[in-house]
């Protein structure tokens, strides 16, 4: 058995860094500050059931991804938990934020303030038209639908916690106390 590789020590990172750490290691690169999440089962499991509403009407040149890298800058280079891009870069890593139309972050306790503040910005000073936060810590599951405004910045559209309808980035609805539901049950075999 190898030893677990050591991640270089830096202050501040860029993605010309990123070629240091290990390939198979799942990272984010927010203003310049390494990241390396650990999402629970719940999490995903909300991340596929969103994908999978996403889906649905999915226009045959765009694809809807989980977990994929996109460039933004020499210090950001993201992975929001579901994203929309242009088909044509489903064989690439990282995609082009410019062509992203969706990006969705599903809230953990280790990431409200990054999800709900500095991604948000990020998001949107890169041009991602639509931005959606998933807030499962809550009693009841919320979805909060952004989407950019004139000056590079997101305007609040919706802020939902029963059945969520949208045409942004085409028609799409999820039905979330079905998901609180689903969310209820998983962590209630938990406990068992």
């Amino acid at each position: 058995m190898t030893a677990a590789p050591i991640l270089p020590e830096r202050h501040e990172w860029t993605v010309d860094d990123l070629g240091d750490l290990p390939k198979d290691l799942p990272y984010e690169l927010i203003n310049g500050r390494l990241i390396v999440p650990s999402p629970t089962a719940v999490h995903q499991d909300l991340c596929v059931r969103l994908l999978l509403a996403l889906e649905v009407n999915c226009p045959p040149e765009y694809l809807v991804s989980i977990d994929l890298s996109m460039r933004v800058d020499r210090r950001n280079e993201p992975r929001p938990d579901v994203v929309v891009i242009r088909r044509k870069h489903a064989d690439r890593s990282p995609v082009p934020v410019e062509d992203a139309l969706l990006a969705v972050e599903v809230v953990s306790p280790t990431s409200t303030f990054r999800d709900m503040y500095d991604k948000a910005k990020l998001y949107a000073h890169a041009g991602v038209r639509s931005y959606w936060v998933v807030d499962p810590l809550q009693e009841r599951i919320t979805l909060t639908e952004y989407a950019l405004g004139a000056v590079r910045e997101y305007d609040q559209l919706t802020h939902a916690e029963d059945l969520f309808v949208t045409e942004r980035p085409w028609k799409v609805s999820v039905d979330l106390p079905a998901l609180t539901a689903r969310r209820t049950d998983l962590l209630a075999a938990e406990e068992e």
